[in-house]
């Protein structure tokens, strides 16, 4: 893996192709699930931001796949994410499972309707 990335694309460009394909559908959710953001490289992992300010960041690693900062969601939302934690605010996916995309999705949608609560 490349020390400095400038883009998204160039960071899942260095993972296997496997990891491309599930890196790509996750960037694709996220997106549908939060119309209006742009996205970045940040600690050296994509990051979405809207209106200027991250609402999530997403990184490929060796076993899984992780989104955070992830903080507690209402539930039942909480309830289905609880046992993808890993550490605080992490919600982490093994790359040995199925990636639950709609879980993904449903969880940004969680983190826009935040960030509209505290906007508006």
């Amino acid at each position: 893996m490349a020390d400095r990335f400038e883009t998204v694309d160039e960071y899942i460009e260095s993972f296997p192709p496997d990891v491309q394909v599930i890196l790509e559908e996750v960037r694709r959710i996220i997106h549908a699930a939060a119309p209006g953001t742009e996205e970045t490289i940040s600690y050296q992992i994509p990051t979405i931001i809207l209106e200027g300010k991250y609402l999530v960041y997403f990184a490929g690693w060796k076993r899984h796949v992780s989104i955070y900062p992830i903080h507690l969601l209402d539930e039942p939302l909480e309830s289905e994410v609880a046992g993808f934690r890993s550490g605080k605010d992490t919600v982490r996916f093994p790359l040995n499972d199925p990636v639950p995309y709609e879980l993904i999705g449903r969880i940004v949608g969680a983190l826009m309707d935040r960030r509209r609560d505290t906007s508006g």
